[in-house]
């Protein structure tokens, strides 16, 4: 005997109970997205002018009700969904224009329509409802590392999935380091940069190439840093290349450096086997801005700093590690600019003399006048 939709909506509401006590999804929620669905659905099946349908759920009472509403028009036509003054009045005396006129009726050989409509609804909103659920407690893990495996790899766009599986981290060109090669089932650590929620666009950005994902790989090696003895000041990165970190700590007795590099360079080699063989140069801070560029220019040795300007200086260095202290393309120079937030400029001794530093002021506007790098979060 074939079932009727009075049937089904018995499965329906038996249903939306369960999956309220299994899930904790409201059924309100749910019920709303199925009204308008069955609606919708039945409009499309429906021949001729129906009006605006409505259907009407109600679990208590374990109903659902189908409804043709008209608007009342004073006119001696009415389009679709509405209903002239004069018809109204024959079905309640009291219509007027303007008036909204509801009439309950049974819509036949719809079962199956239904059936399949209330199953897609449902599924859908559990979808939904559970990607929400993930991004809500993802939006605490932005700047927090992560592990993962490559699920697919679409038009240079790596997709990771995250956790157990519940939600996709997306990784953009941009946020890959040059020279990696990612291949589907690559197990990963990335760096969540971002929750981007948008509906069904929600996403979750994650990088291996911001400079906050080499501060949280030696986060996770050096128990100092977690603790807080150890503190990460700054970062300047070239992914793939080089990376500069700024350190210290308030506690006299710790060596900072120690901690990060470790017993036989143990902690500072996971990460850097971590970043497939990049460069670290590990530096102590220095509230002396002058000092602290001095320090960030490593692994050159540098004779002097002298300000010659809001937040530029010039580095003066041996005559042979002029190239050591610029670094291949100005690679080394524009990390130590990075990391401290400060124009540098780096002169052999030779040419410092011919340029007379004491004049350094003078020579401020002519010489050192260009921007201030960005600093890198």
């Amino acid at each position: 005997m074939k079932r009727d939709l009075m049937d089904e909506k018995d499965d329906i509401f038996s249903a939306l109970a369960a999956l309220e006590m299994e899930k904790g999804i409201s059924q309100e929620v749910i019920i709303e997205a199925l009204e308008g669905a069955l609606a919708s659905a039945y409009k499309k099946v429906a021949d001729g002018s129906t009006g605006n349908v409505e259907v009407r759920l109600n679990p208590e009472k374990r109903t659902c009700r189908f409804y043709l509403n008209y608007t009342v028009v004073d006119a001696e036509e009415a389009g679709e969904g509405e209903i002239t003054l004069e018809e109204a009045r024959l079905k309640k005396k009291t219509a007027k224009a303007g008036d909204i006129l509801s009439e309950a009726f049974v819509p036949k050989h719809f079962s199956r329509i239904a059936a399949q409509t209330a199953k897609q609804v449902v599924l859908q909103k559990i979808h939904e409802m559970e990607r929400d659920n993930t991004l809500s407690e993802f939006s605490d893990k932005e700047g927090e590392l992560m592990s993962g495996f490559v699920r697919k790899i679409d038009m240079k766009n790596v997709y990771i999935e995250l956790g157990k599986g519940q939600i996709e981290g997306l990784m953009l060109p941009q946020d890959q380091v040059p020279g990696e090669r990612y291949e589907v089932g690559d197990h990963l650590k990335v760096y969540v940069k971002r929750v981007r929620s948008g509906g069904r666009n929600a996403q979750v950005l994650v990088s291996r190439s911001a400079p906050g994902f080499v501060k949280r790989l030696f986060e996770e090696e050096v128990p100092e840093i977690k603790q807080g003895t150890v503190v990460v000041k700054s970062v300047s990165r070239e992914p793939g290349h080089r990376t500069k970190m700024a350190i210290h700590s308030e506690d006299a007795r710790i060596d900072a450096v120690g901690a990060c590099v470790g017993n036989k360079g143990a902690r500072v080699n996971a990460v850097v086997q971590e970043l497939g063989g990049e460069k670290i140069d590990i530096i102590l801070w220095s509230e002396n801005p002058l000092e602290f560029i001095a320090k960030a220019l490593s692994p050159a040795t540098v004779v002097s700093v002298t300000q010659i300007g809001e937040k530029a200086a010039v580095a003066v260095v041996p005559d042979d590690k002029l190239s050591l202290a610029i670094g291949r393309d100005g690679q080394n120079a524009r990390l130590a600019a990075r990391l401290t937030g400060w124009k540098i400029d780096v002169k052999s001794e030779t040419a410092a003399v011919k340029l007379n530093l004491d004049g350094a002021a003078d020579l401020a506007e002519e010489d050192y006048g260009q921007p201030l790098p960005e600093t890198e979060e």
